[in-house]
């Protein structure tokens, strides 16, 4: 009995020091943005994307419409397709929309948030502040977890499709 005690302690003791480094949540009116976090990128790196999860838990739609960071020339919401069996991605015009009850998450691969021309991001296990911009609820400050690189995740590198930031998708 008393081994399991020690063990219990000593399970909740590490439990309470991981916590404050896993849980980073934030609301904004009845929106619940979970762990924003992003990749390390080379110090030469274009663009670095940022992924987060979005839970909408209100009665009306929001709609994330972009996003700022001082360590980045600018913030896009980028939606991933495949048209005729070529992956493209490009600006979501309108932004994404977060429907009521509804969790959208941004992810590798997928939708997510471009930061475009990074300078200055923190190392592995650093945060770097960022801002996300809802129709409704307005802006947001988060700060964005760098992690390391985890499985084989199927984002293309960095500069396969984005040399044409700041043109217009067409």
């Amino acid at each position: 009995m008393t081994r399991n005690l020690v063990v219990l302690a000593a399970a909740a003791a590490c439990l309470s020091w991981a916590l404050p480094v896993l849980a980073h949540d934030y609301t904004a009116g009845s929106l619940t943005i979970a762990h924003p976090w992003s990749r390390k990128a080379p110090p030469s790196a274009p663009v670095v994307g940022g992924y987060v999860s979005i839970t909408n838990n209100g009665s009306e739609s929001d709609r994330l419409v972009g996003g700022g960071s001082r360590l980045a020339e600018r913030v896009e919401i980028h939606v991933s397709s495949v048209e005729d069996g070529v992956a493209r991605m490009r600006p979501a015009a309108d932004g994404i929309e977060i429907a009521p009850g509804e969790t959208v998450e941004l992810k590798p691969g997928g939708t997510h948030i471009m930061f475009i021309k990074p300078s200055g991001l923190p190392e592995e296990g650093g945060k770097f502040p960022a801002s996300l911009t809802f129709e409704k609820a307005g802006a947001v400050d988060v700060e964005f977890a760098v992690e390391p690189m985890r499985g084989p995740a199927k984002e293309e590198p960095a500069s396969a499709h984005h040399g044409g930031h700041g043109e217009s998708a067409q």
